[in-house]
Parts: C-alpha cells; structure tokens; sequence
C-alpha cells in the first residue's frame, strides 16, 4: 500500500443523544466509540491521523492524546466542510486519503483494508465503501449509471421518489486520491436542502471530470451502524458484545449463556476458561486459564490468574494468583491481592491488602490496610480496624498465625509469626511471635438470674 492518511470526522455535537457528554466519547464495550474507531484505522499504518473537532475538542484530545493530530471545525457547515479544515495539512501531498466518521464504533481494521486494496486495484479517484440495508432510511443512497458505476450519492433529504427506494447506502467511509480531494473540495457548494457543504458530492464532482469512482459493499450492514441517539448506542453495544464473545469462545472460553455475558473490549481471557451467565467483566481485566467465574460477579481491571476461582462476587482493581478463589458474595476493593491458594469467603471485604499464600478468611471478616503472611487463618467476623476518623493505619500479620473470631486488630499493630490470637479479643499492642494475646472482658456470672429474666417473660405466649 503507497503512503496514506486518515481523517477522523469528531466535530459534531450529537445532539440527538441529549446528553452533556460528547457524542463520540459515549462507550461501547468499554470504550469510547472514537477510541474503537482510531485503534481500527491506526492497524492501516496511516503515515497520519488527523481528527477534526468541534464542540468538547478538548475532552477528544484528551481522550486520544497523541496518537493523532487535531484540527477544529469552529462552525459545523457539513462533512466537506469539516474535511476541508485539514488542507494545512494533507494538501498537496501524494497518496490516499481515508475519511471515516468517529461515530462508526463496529467497523474493522480488515474492513478498511479491503478498502484500500479496492480502491488500489481499480485505479480509482475515490472509493465509496457501501452496505446492502433491509431499511436503508436516514442513510445517503449509492446511484449507480446503467454499466453499474457510481454517479452520485444522493442524501435522503434530496433524494427522489425513486431513489428513496435504492437499498445499497453510504456509509460514509471513504478513500480520496488526496490531491484530487483537496482540488474538489474548492468545488463544493451548499445547493442542498441542509445548506451544507456534503462531501459526498465530492464522488459527482470527480466522475464529472472524467475520474474514475468505485465502491466497495461490505458483507456486514451491521458492521457499519452509525451511532446518533441512545437507542443505535445500545444497538452497538449488543452487537459489539456479541462479537467480542464469539472472538473469546473461538478462543476456547467456555461462556455457558453469552447473550447475558458482558466482556469488555479490552478484557483478556485464557483457554479453557468457564464464565456463567449474569457476569461482567470490565477495564484491563485479565484472565488466566481454567479460571471458573460464576453467576453474578463483576471483575474490573483486575488480574485472575489460572486456576482462580470467584463465585458471585465484585473483584476490583486487584490480583488473585494461581489457586486462590473469592466468594460467594466477596468483595475486593482496590489494590487487594490473594495469594496462591489462598480463600475468602462469605460476605468477606478485602481493601489495600495483600493476603499471603493459603491464608483463609471464610466468612463475615474486614481485612483493610494490611499485609498478611503465608497460611493465616482468619476467623468469622475478624474486623481490622484501620480508620480513626482521620488517618488510615497499615497491620502486618505474620505466617502462620491464627486469629480467632470476633477479633479486632487495631491498627497500628503486629502480629508475630505463630501467634494466636483468642476469639473474642480486641488486640491494639502488638503480639510477639509463638504468643498467645487475649484481650477479652471478665467474665461475669450471676447466678440465679435466668430465673428471674424468665419469670418476667413467663407470660409472653399468652
């Protein structure tokens, strides 16, 4: 492929989305729609990206960083318009230019490919890439002559009676001879019932000067849905959805209900994987082999890996190694690590923490702010008290030791190696290796009580 630019068209409010939040920077899958559409266009190997922005260019810039150039569209006055913005850059040079909307988050780099190569292998001026649609409304039309080659695009608003009822539809993806681009460009005018400078009618302006335009139908309609309200927006979210499962289960994870499976687009999972119905995983996840995910949880940006194992539980922004398991009904706050083998359970909350290998914590236990060694056991209902109301306080618990439950660890403290702790205790000193810390209240018996209690109730099933 010669040498080739792109053009990414991100200067439109959206307005039909009514939301404060720029229309190409709503998510699909995970990700905002521009960041799909450059990390597709980006896998051409353009010798540049140039995004045209217009209203929240600076949340664009710094959604997209450096990996394009920016113009701005200060007035919205079309697509022809919006391309025109980029002459500073591109005019005069040599190669092909591809123009693509930011809001078309299902396209695929190997689309944009057989794009190229379309347009390559027909000599052509400009290429048009098109989509056969069942309900093609809201869509400009592809009018094609009598040996099949493209004349025009008609957008809906001017089309005829008869054109109305064409089926095959821009999609709004271009490739331009970029010279011939920017020389049309300087031809268009705004004779349009949206008083606009229409880039489409860069195609009759070409064919009209005797070049050559081709078009290029892709397989896929779906492939390339535009996103200009809420409803497309979910539209895209199933189908991206849908393609990322398929991509996983191709890759032998085993998604027991994949239409109620959310799998971001950035989430990684290893063979021989199993994940449940009802599951989301979000973020930078990664997911090793032979990992189970059950009914319920939600993992983000976390790390599982082989032979992990969580059951309806939230795990975030946190580690399992090898063997370890949560759940059910765990949850991991950020910057908590399990380590190997190791378990927490029922209702038990982890933050900031780092578990050593085989530690268990069943049931009904806070562990926050601390560092815990190799094989500790956690009882019921051990509660680490790192907050003052102020200031958070760090606990270090050694290998080996056994904390009994109903405990309270004040931080900050530590915990020897072998060091029992009896249940029922509140420990704020801390306790040497091999010791044995109690820190209960007297036990106080009054005999003859019960009776007494129990006179006072006699009449309570009367």
């Amino acid at each position: 492929m010669s040498s080739h630019y792109a053009i990414i068209l991100a200067a439109g409010k959206g307005t039909r989305m009514k939301s404060k939040l720029y229309k190409v920077l709503h998510k699909v899958a995970g990700k905002a729609m521009i960041e799909h559409v450059l990390t597709q266009v980006a896998q051409t190997m353009p010798s540049e990206i140039i995004t045209v922005v217009g209203h929240g260019s600076k949340a664009v810039k710094a959604q997209l960083g450096e990996r394009s150039s920016y113009v701005l569209q200060e007035e919205q006055l079309g697509t022809g318009h919006a391309v025109l913005q980029t002459r500073t850059l591109l005019d005069g040079k040599n190669g092909e230019t591809l123009v693509i909307s930011g809001d078309t988050p299902l396209l695929t780099a190997q689309t944009l490919k057989d794009l190229f190569e379309h347009h390559a292998r027909n000599h052509a001026s400009a290429t048009v890439l098109t989509a056969q649609a069942d309900d093609p409304a809201g869509y400009g039309r592809i009018i094609r002559n009598h040996l099949d080659a493209v004349e025009r695009i008609v957008e809906q608003k001017d089309a005829t009676a008869e054109e109305v009822k064409i089926q095959e539809i821009n999609t709004g993806v271009y490739v331009f001879d970029n010279k011939l681009l920017f020389s049309a460009l300087s031809k268009l005018n705004t004779n349009n019932a949206q008083g606009e400078y229409y880039l489409t009618d860069i195609i009759e302006i070409l064919k009209n000067s005797g070049h050559t335009v081709a078009a290029f139908q892709m397989s896929s309609f779906e492939e390339s849905l535009g996103v200009n309200d809420r409803i497309t927006l979910a539209k895209a979210n199933c189908l991206m959805r849908k393609r990322i499962n398929q991509l996983h289960m191709m890759n032998g994870v085993t998604l027991l209900d994949p239409a109620s499976t959310y799998i971001e687009a950035d989430v990684e999972i290893g063979n021989d994987t199993i994940i449940e119905g009802n599951v989301s995983l979000k973020g930078q996840t990664k997911i090793g082999s032979n990992v189970f995910i059950g009914s319920g949880s939600e993992v983000v940006d976390s790390v599982l890996e082989d032979n992990t194992k969580v059951i309806r539980s939230v795990i975030e922004n946190s580690i399992l190694r090898k063997g370890a398991n949560a759940g059910p009904y765990a949850h991991l706050r950020p910057k908590s690590e399990l380590g190997r083998n190791a378990h927490v359970g029922n209702f038990v909350e982890v933050k900031a923490s780092t578990l050593g290998e085989g530690v268990k914590a069943g049931h009904l236990t806070y562990v926050g702010d601390a560092k815990i060694g190799r094989k500790v056991n956690l009882g019921a209902g051990v509660i680490f008290v790192n907050y003052d109301g102020k200031n958070k306080f760090n606990s270090q618990i050694d290998d080996y030791a056994f904390i009994g439950s109903i405990s309270d660890i004040v931080a900050p403290i530590h915990i020897g190696k072998n060091a029992v702790v009896a249940a029922g205790s509140t420990v704020n000193q801390d306790v040497p290796e091999d010791a044995l810390a109690l820190g209960r209240a007297r036990q106080v018996v009054k005999e003859g009580y019960a009776q007494r209690y129990n006179h006072y109730h006699q009449n309570d099933d009367e």
